[in-house]
């Protein structure tokens, strides 16, 4: 379970930086994304990281059992 929680924190990170990146235009991957240039996603980005955040931290406190 830990494990999971772990992976799966880390992929929400890694999605909510680049939502952020695409958002504010700084990554332009892939260059048809409807994402690159809007506000909104870079918003929505940082509240996917910050949960990936969260995920990461209650798995690291949370006791092997």
């Amino acid at each position: 379970m830990r494990t999971a929680l772990t992976v799966l924190g880390a992929a929400a990170l890694l999605m909510g930086l680049l939502w952020i990146g695409q958002g504010l235009g700084i990554v332009r991957w892939p260059a048809s994304s409807f994402m690159i240039d809007m506000s909104a996603w870079s918003w929505r980005g940082a509240l996917l990281a910050a949960v990936g955040v969260a995920l990461i931290l209650y798995a690291r406190r949370r006791r092997q059992g």
